[in-house]
């Protein structure tokens, strides 16, 4: 099994390390630049450069050898990259097995705080998430015509060591903005890595939530990890005062709770870190 990965960010690469444990004997995959290609070959990952922007000179080489694909770029108002500049070289992988896309619970929208599904209709609230819309079904459509399976992983908000909480209140970057009832899912990068090496395994099939058991209001989880590590709990700040960039504001626009009921049964799992405090403790136990 041969692994090829279309964006080796921080949740590909963890990703990547867990396929090499289930068994994968190559991993491959597209970065947006040489240096990072040079890093990763110094990992035993084969990286070739594709930007998103233009075709990747090594991308259609590499990916011919491959059996699962996990597609990891975001969409722009364009459409998905891979399929706008690589589809012919999908086309002509012979070896194909599995497309998994990392999507994002950004699709569904604002929920008020309720519980959701993947029942839950998709009401994006900005262009990103509109896109993301288009992407996934545009990713569905192409596996549906090569008869392949086909795994949507939406993908809650993630960190893991050398991207937490602890990493923004030592930079002192960590700000606790406060608007009443809100809440967010988080996902420990080690699940997301777990999930898609069994989920690769299976061939797993369908559209999943990918996030914590527990949705919590974002500046309990600052106040937990500054005790944690013994600085001071930076102030309230009211969401209608604080400064923030577009971006940043928008993701409050979104309020809701996402079930991963629908991932655990399809695996029989339960997530490694089912809840912010579990994933701060390793992530702190793992600087040691």
């Amino acid at each position: 099994m041969q692994a090829f990965f279309f964006g080796l960010g921080f949740s590909s690469i963890n990703a990547a390390e867990a396929l090499r444990q289930h068994g994968f004997d190559r991993i491959s995959g597209t970065v947006r630049s040489p240096e990072k290609a040079a890093h990763l070959q110094a990992r035993d990952i084969e990286a070739v450069v594709f930007d998103g922007t233009t075709p990747g000179a090594e991308v259609s080489r590499t990916l011919a050898r491959s059996s699962h694909l996990v597609f990891s770029i975001a969409p722009g108002e364009d459409g998905d990259p891979v399929l706008r500049h690589h589809r012919n070289d999908l086309d002509a992988a012979p070896a194909l097995q599995w497309l998994c896309y990392y999507s994002t619970v950004g699709v569904y929208g604002d929920f008020g705080g309720d519980w959701i599904d993947e029942t839950a209709p998709l009401v994006p609230r900005n262009m990103r998430s509109d896109w993301r819309v288009l992407a996934e079904q545009a990713w569905r459509d192409y596996a549906a015509e090569r008869g392949l399976p086909l795994c949507i992983l939406r993908l809650a908000g993630i960190y893991g060591p050398g991207r937490s909480t602890f990493d923004k209140l030592r930079a002192g970057t960590a700000r606790r903005i406060i608007k009443p009832g809100q809440v967010f899912n988080r996902i420990h990068v080690a699940d997301i890595a777990r999930v898609t090496a069994l989920a690769a395994e299976r061939r797993l099939a369908g559209t999943f939530n990918l996030a914590d058991d527990e949705p919590a209001p974002p500046q309990d989880v600052i106040a937990y990890a500054a005790g944690m590590i013994g600085m001071d709990i930076p102030p309230d700040m009211p969401f209608e005062t604080a400064e923030m960039t577009p971006m940043q504001r928008s993701f409050y626009r979104d309020n809701k709770r996402v079930s991963n009921r629908s991932i655990k049964r399809a695996l029989g799992i339960e997530m490694l870190y089912p809840n912010y405090r579990m994933g701060l403790t390793q992530i702190l136990e793992s600087e040691k």
